[in-house]
């Protein structure tokens, strides 16, 4: 094995994945420099941040105001020490997972299928965003959080929670939002993260398969093949002349990767609800997960936000009972 812990988010990284990597990589060194974590775990190795994909431009845009670089990509882990941030399923993590070392885990997803054959440092928390999680982890192992650190997990918090609008939030995400925003020296929670999100909104240069991939998951739902996708708009009105082309995608997307069905989530941040688009064999799992009929392309969900919380547990219960 290398001596060097590589932390690694999910595929097609978004910021909460990017950010959290950094900063629980900077968390670690810090550790190692002696930090109150060696009370409960040896840390030898030097942690370094990567990715599994290229930075949507929100991120990009977060990690060049707070003076990061884009970490570099790694998708194989095969032979290495790893950390998974975001993440505990091997659908999203690096290729050759079972020949890697798992050293940590820190998430807010519910629990993968991710093993290891001894005890690690694995910390989940059922909140809005890993940032706050790693938040904790900083203030429980007394290492002093920068104001670049703050902003980045801040930035993260911000995102994944759809500016608090999302049913994943919690009141620490809150909390924990607030004592970073003080360290960044961000007045205006609302506006900086509408700051943020717009620059997820821009898609008159990215095609159909880079709007459907954005901020995209495959799922395995009672043996069936399942993707869903979510972008983040302001406004419906910027996506509306391109429906077509992008179902027309995910019909072909369907096709060739053998899915069961596809979901995407073109979510409106301002009016607090999605517009989801829907290619699937099974169609009655629409009404069996959101009771309402898919009629046509899509179904508009009222005030659901989260993929997480909202869509893909109605939708495993919806094709399990099929």
């Amino acid at each position: 094995m290398e001596h060097v812990v590589y932390v690694v988010g999910h595929k097609n990284p978004d910021t909460d994945s990017v950010c959290s990597a950094i900063a629980f990589a900077y968390l670690w060194n810090k550790w190692k420099e002696g930090g109150n974590v060696s009370k409960m775990m040896k840390v030898e190795a030097e942690a370094k941040p990567v990715i599994q994909g290229d930075v949507n431009p929100e991120t990009k845009y977060v990690l060049e105001k707070f003076g990061f670089e884009v970490p570099e990509i790694m998708t194989n882990g095969e032979g290495k020490k790893v950390a998974l941030v975001d993440h505990s399923e091997k659908a999203q993590t690096v290729e050759g997972i079972d020949k890697a070392e798992v050293v940590a885990i820190i998430d807010h997803h519910k629990i993968g299928d991710v093993t290891t054959p001894q005890p690690i440092l694995f910390v989940n928390l059922p909140v809005g965003c890993t940032a706050t999680v790693l938040k904790l982890l900083f203030d429980k192992t007394g290492v002093e959080i920068t104001k670049e650190i703050a902003g980045i997990l801040l930035s993260s918090i911000l995102s994944d929670t759809v500016i608090f609008k999302s049913a994943t939030t919690t009141e620490l995400d809150k909390e924990v939002a607030e004592e970073l925003a003080k360290i960044a020296g961000i007045d205006d929670l609302t506006k900086f993260g509408v700051e943020i999100k717009s620059k997820l909104s821009a898609v008159d240069d990215l095609s159909a398969m880079e709007i459907i991939k954005r901020d995209y998951k495959d799922f395995d739902m009672s043996g069936k093949k399942v993707g869903v996708g979510q972008i983040e708009l302001v406004d419906l009105s910027l996506i509306e002349n391109r429906i077509d082309e992008i179902y027309e995608t995910m019909k072909k997307m369907k096709e060739e990767g053998g899915y069961a069905g596809i979901f995407l989530m073109l979510t409106d941040i301002m009016k607090e609800g999605t517009e989801l688009l829907v290619v699937t064999d099974y169609p009655e799992v629409v009404e069996k997960a959101f009771g309402k009929k898919l009629e046509g392309k899509s179904v508009w969900l009222e005030g659901v936000m989260s993929r997480k919380k909202q869509v893909v547990p109605p939708l495993e219960k919806a094709f399990a009972e099929l």
